[in-house]
Order: structure tokens, then C-alpha cells, then sequence
């Protein structure tokens, strides 16, 4: 993979912890994964920041310290199947393909989709399957998952997901309107229920119904 300025690496990791990022296995996982090449022209010199940066379509790059504190939350294990909900440029994906066995990634926007599962390749990453399709449908024909992310904001946690979850499994997700506060949650399906923990306020773009339409050139 890219080579990754020793100093820059570094700080990159220093800030990560700083953060709360503690768990060895996320750190290494991202310590493995360039955050460069999923970072849009002029912001790449930024990419090692603990910033959201801009890309196509309205969207936007995580912050590093939210990925990684995702990511510990998810609680990923080598044999589980986890299910994404918003690609982006794919860099939360290519994270978790470091700690899963299978990744399946669900984009709405279709230049996003074709785009993020290049850059992957590009990175020999084999593990993620991008698909352009509803993110808030989820991923029926591969259900059960053992763990599912939604990098979008859901006004309420969407139960067809929650269906799509395995006993035993956790999701974790951005609940909230898009123009106020929204808080992360965790969300862990046991044969008693749904339990819910409340992880911190942050702010994502919302979770949209439906393909987007393709943009005339």
C-alpha cells in the first residue's frame, strides 16, 4: 500500500488516541490504510487531519477519530460480515476490511460507487463489494449481518435494517434531523430486545431514500 511519512504517521496515530481510539486492532487497521487516496484533489493535503473533508455529490469524508471510534464501537471480528450503508470514497469500508471477513457497502450515488470500488482495487483490497443501490433497504439477498455502520444520519433507527441484523449483532449509527445535533449510537440486538447506548453527538449527512439520479455532463 502508499508509503505514509514516517513523522506524519505518527501524528496521525498520536491524534487518533488522543481521541479515544484505544482499541489495538482499530489502530492498526487504520494505521494500514492510506487515507490520502480516498481524499478528493486539493483536500489531500489535509487527509491526515482530524477533519471531514468534501467530496462528489454533496458528501463529505469522515473524520478519522469518528471512523476509527465507529469502528471500535462495531466491535468487528476476522469471521464477521458486515453490511455499510453509504460509501463515500470508501475509506470507512477499506477500515474495516483490515478487521472483517466481508464487507458489503451500499452507495446511492453511482460515480461514488464506481469510483470508491476502484480505489480499493487500487489498493488490493478483495473483501469489500460496493453496490449502488437504497442504503436504507440494506442488503437483503446477503442478511443475515453480523454487524452493520451507516455513515448517514437516520431520523430513527430504520427496523429494516435492524431485521437485517443477527441476534447477537450491533449496529452503529448517526440518529438525528440533518439540521440539528445528532448522536451516535450503538445499538446491540440480544434474544431479549435492543439495547441502545448513546455514544456522542456529531453531525453526518442525512440517509436518503432512493438511487440518486445520474448527473448529466
Amino acid at each position: 500500500m502508499t508509503a505514509i511519512p514516517a513523522e506524519l504517521m505518527m501524528q496521525y496515530m498520536l491524534m487518533l488516541r488522543n481521541s479515544g481510539v484505544r482499541d489495538k486492532r482499530v489502530l492498526q487497521a487504520m494505521e494500514l490504510i492510506p487515507r490520502h487516496p480516498f481524499a478528493e484533489g486539493q483536500f489531500r493535503q489535509h487527509a491526515y487531519e482530524d477533519a471531514a473533508l468534501p467530496i462528489p455529490s454533496g458528501q463529505t469524508l469522515s473524520m478519522p477519530s469518528i471512523v476509527g471510534k465507529m469502528t471500535q464501537a462495531l466491535d468487528v471480528g476476522p469471521r464477521h460480515k458486515v453490511l455499510e450503508i453509504g460509501t463515500g470514497t470508501g475509506f470507512q469500508a477499506a477500515v474495516l476490511s483490515q478487521l472483517a471477513r466481508r464487507v458489503y457497502s451500499v452507495e446511492r450515488h453511482r460515480d461514488l460507487a464506481r469510483s470508491a470500488q476502484a480505489t480499493l482495487q487500487d489498493l488490493g483490497i478483495v473483501n469489500v463489494t460496493v453496490i449502488t443501490g437504497d442504503g436504507g433497504l440494506g442488503l437483503e439477498g446477503q442478511a443475515p449481518f453480523d454487524r452493520i455502520i451507516l455513515t448517514a444520519a437516520a431520523e430513527d433507527t430504520p427496523s429494516n435494517l435492524l431485521a437485517q441484523l443477527k441476534e447477537g449483532g450491533i449496529m452503529v449509527l448517526p440518529v438525528g434531523q440533518s439540521d440539528a445535533v445528532q448522536t451516535l449510537i450503538k445499538v446491540t440486538k440480544t434474544e431479549k430486545g435492543l439495547d441502545y447506548e448513546e455514544l456522542q453527538e456529531v453531525r453526518f449527512v442525512p440517509l436518503v431514500e432512493g438511487i440518486a439520479p445520474r448527473v448529466r455532463q
